[in-house]
């Protein structure tokens, strides 16, 4: 048996497929086959001698604004921060294979980096070579460098696409322009991973919710009423000067 007898034997019978291995190939066949890809080409990076540094690149990226996303707007809500994480992954999976792309670390790891830039708009940033600028410009002089260098940056604008149609279904339209939630984190993962209290705040937070124009009027009339026409202000008083008795 050659060693590419023994890797196919092994994988029939990992996904119970045995019995079809000396049969003609079916549609069973290459299911068995090929299920395992969308999870093996997110987790897979060729790593040689020109491929190294863009892979220890991309681990820092991971580990350093993933953290950031756990300890800031997702602190405490683990489940909310893997519903992240597989909304963003599903999304580039059925992208890739629109697109034939055969590896999808770097978008995941450019929608992680996305979602924290849009959380920390006006974080100032410091990228190579000295230069500065606001988080938000982040993920597009990522995308911008590697043009500029040769390389493709079909993989950093497939992250950026899937980061911002997360970011804009789950906080920019339901809390910042008013709109319905189309995008919840499931129940079961609630169950699974339940929010906990407490911890460091770290960077960012999700936008509040602006509120809609009855309550905003409500809230006017309200403090017309008290406060003697104060404008809802409360009165402290005039005060007193050090000194003066």
């Amino acid at each position: 048996m050659t060693k590419m007898d023994l890797y196919r034997h092994i994988q029939l019978n990992l996904f119970g497929c045995s019995a079809l291995e000396r049969d003609p190939p079916t549609s069973y066949t290459v299911i068995c086959e090929k299920i395992w890809r969308p999870v093996t080409s997110t987790l897979y990076f060729p790593v040689g001698p020109g491929t190294g540094f863009l892979y220890l690149v991309n681990l820092y990226f991971l580990y350093q604004y993933s953290t950031r996303l756990e300890t800031g707007a997702f602190d405490g809500k683990p489940a909310d921060y893997v519903f992240l994480l597989f909304f963003n992954w599903i999304c580039i999976v059925i992208t890739g294979l629109m697109m034939d792309m055969q590896l999808l670390m770097i978008p995941l790891i450019m929608s992680v980096l996305y979602v924290w830039a849009q959380l920390n708009r006006d974080m100032i940033v410091s990228f190579w070579f000295g230069t500065r600028f606001k988080a938000c410009y982040l993920p597009w002089v990522i995308l911008g460098f590697n043009y500029i260098i040769g390389g493709s940056v079909v993989n950093e604008l497939i992250g950026n696409l899937v980061g911002h149609l997360y970011f804009f279904l789950m906080f920019k339209y339901p809390m910042d322009l008013g709109g319905r939630s189309f995008l919840s984190t499931p129940e079961f993962l609630y169950h699974l991973l339940p929010n906990r209290r407490g911890g460091v705040s770290g960077f960012g937070v999700p936008p509040s919710r602006r509120p809609a124009p009855q309550e905003q009027a409500g809230g006017a009339g309200g403090g017309g009423g008290g406060g003697g026409g104060g404008g809802g202000r409360h009165n402290w008083g005039q005060g007193f000067r050090l000194g003066d008795e």
